[in-house]
Order: C-alpha cells, then structure tokens, then sequence
C-alpha cells in the first residue's frame, strides 16, 4: 500500500493525506514548490519522474492511515521551512 508521507523530504513542510503532493516510484516525497521549482519534475534521488500523489479517500484513510514517520534528506538548494 502506498505510504502517504506528511512532509516534503527536502523542505519539510507538512503535506497532509489531502495536500498536493509529488512522488516517485519509491515513494520520494516532495511539495509542488521543491517538485517544480528545485527539480523540474525528476526526482533528486533515485532520477525518476515525479508524479502527483493520489489522494486516499477519507473512508479509506480513517482503516488506513497516512505515515507519521517524517522523512527529510535535504539536497542542494533545500531550505527547511
């Protein structure tokens, strides 16, 4: 199952289970500003595409949830906040 994480890896900031979110295929997760501004689409780790996020349906997310756990890698050009 795909693990909604809730912040940007490179910025940090929080991206709710609703929130416009980019992945890649190993569940990179990045905000639209770092997606598109800081890595034009590609992911900074792994080099693939960055799609958007699905949003789990709210029935859904009450049996399952999103991640808790934060994930933060910054790369170049990421500033926290």
């Amino acid at each position: 199952m795909l693990q909604l994480r809730p912040n940007c890896e490179c910025c940090d900031r929080d991206l709710p289970p609703a929130a416009q979110a980019f992945i890649c295929t190993f569940e990179c997760t990045f905000c639209t500003d770092c997606t598109n501004r800081r890595f034009a689409g590609v992911c900074p780790n792994c080099g693939g595409e960055l799609v958007r996020r699905p949003v789990r349906p709210a029935a859904a997310l009450e049996r399952f949830p999103a991640s808790t756990e934060r994930v933060t890698k910054p790369h170049a050009g990421c500033k926290a906040g």
